[in-house]
């Protein structure tokens, strides 16, 4: 008979004991992906026969979720900061139908360029009429929002927008906001300065409230006693359903000639052997001139090929699946991090990466985004394959066989931006 603890231990996993990558005697020289939820592992810190288990007090929760810091590659090294957050770890702030959390540079110091609002407005919850000293750039998660806004020559805009959809404001433009029937929506709103706080949003009331009567009274020809402004901003707060937007154009409406939305996943993907990305920059969005991104879906087992980007930091947005992102620094300088729905990463400019999906049934859904106007990476079997193979194989290869291995798996020389 099986003493209780042994088999308490093997209902806790999904493979075999001597499978599990968290023991002394578990080798893999590869340092191959470990799918810590889907297998329900534990990780500890044994790797090749070296390290030791914990005697302290755990998480295993949170071990799961990042078993790449609990058990790292062989191949991290050195001492590159932070690059992972969930926006399970903010502070949500709630407010009548709807709330509202973030992420920047304070909560997560890599995010130095861009900083992130997940935001959340019930049916009829309209987010105060406002503007920022950052350009704001969005994308629809789930359900249907009404946007508005004001470009400086005085034309307007109102579109109906739905999951996948993008809107994009200029800094200092002005905007508003509205969920739409049954649900509402949510969305991931990306402001162009990590040091962003959402508190310190323009407010329509909170401008008015700090503007004597009188001054409100000549400003807009009325009887200063009609202002009755309440003493806390509205920000987010519940309104009534609107109507079709024909029938709420306001009757001096001009219409503006900027295109403030765009609808992502409309556009036709660039297909790849183990999923497929859409890019929405400059280009395909004149607007948005200092956020572009790709929206990217990456197949069971795939690989988002290695490769860096040039211009500017990458801020990852994990919409579905789990993946593992080793970021290198130069200088000997690797770390490993994990992410899963709701996570975001960084990865500074000319920093080399991957993204890997860790589970074999289930699609990684994340957007990269950027403070550029334009959607640019280099990949790293491009290079290799239109550098000469001798240069090739001298930097990399003693073994003639191995070295024409490699040569065979890059002379194609094209890009396949995910590898199955």
């Amino acid at each position: 008979m099986f003493p209780l603890t042994l088999l308490l231990a093997c209902r806790a996993f999904s493979t075999p004991l001597l499978n599990n990558p968290y023991t002394p005697d578990f080798r893999d020289a590869t340092d191959g992906k470990i799918d810590s939820i889907g297998n329900d592992l534990n990780p500890l810190p044994w790797r090749n026969g070296e390290g030791n288990d914990i005697l302290g007090p755990q998480n295993p929760s949170r071990q799961r979720e990042n078993p790449d810091l609990i058990r790292p590659p062989s191949t991290d090294q050195g001492s590159l900061p932070n690059m992972r957050w969930s926006f399970a770890d903010s502070h949500i702030r709630i407010n009548e139908g709807g709330w509202t959390r973030q992420t920047t540079d304070k909560e997560l110091g890599t995010s130095v360029e861009l900083a992130g609002v997940n935001m959340r407005l019930g049916a009829g919850v309209i987010r105060e009429l406002h503007w920022h000293k950052q350009a704001e750039w969005a994308y629809v998660l789930n359900g249907d929002v009404r946007v508005t806004a004001l470009d400086p020559d005085g034309g307007s805009a109102i579109d109906d927008l739905h999951a996948g959809d993008l809107w994009y404001f200029p800094a200092g433009y002005p905007h508003s906001l509205q969920g739409l029937g049954p649900h509402g929506t949510e969305f991931l709103l990306i402001l162009d300065d990590g040091d962003f706080s959402d508190e310190s949003t323009f407010l329509l009331n909170d401008w008015l409230l700090h503007t004597p009567k009188a001054v409100l009274g000549e400003n807009f020809h009325v009887n200063p006693d009609i202002f009755n402004i309440p003493p806390e901003d509205k920000y987010i707060f519940q309104g009534s359903l609107p109507g079709a937007i024909d029938e709420e154009r306001p009757v001096n409406f001009h219409p503006s000639s900027l295109q403030f939305t765009h609808h992502m996943l409309s556009q036709e993907p660039q297909r790849s052997s183990g999923g497929e990305v859409r890019i929405t920059d400059s280009q395909n969005f004149p607007i948005s001139k200092t956020v572009a991104a790709a929206h990217v879906r990456i197949q069971p087992g795939a690989l988002r090929e290695m490769h860096w980007h040039p211009d500017a930091d990458e801020w990852s947005y994990f919409i579905s699946g789990r993946a593992r992102v080793t970021v290198f620094g130069a200088e000997g300088n690797a770390r490993t991090f994990d992410y899963m729905a709701g996570d975001v990463g960084i990865v500074p400019k000319g920093m080399g990466h991957f993204v890997e999906n860790l589970d074999n049934e289930e699609e990684v859904e994340m957007l990269e985004i950027f403070r550029a106007d334009q959607f640019r990476d280099f990949s790293l079997l491009q290079w290799m394959g239109e550098t000469p193979r001798r240069m090739v194989v001298e930097h990399l290869f003693d073994d003639p066989v191995a070295a024409e291995e490699f040569l065979d798996s890059i002379k194609s020389g094209e890009k396949d931006a995910i590898r199955a």
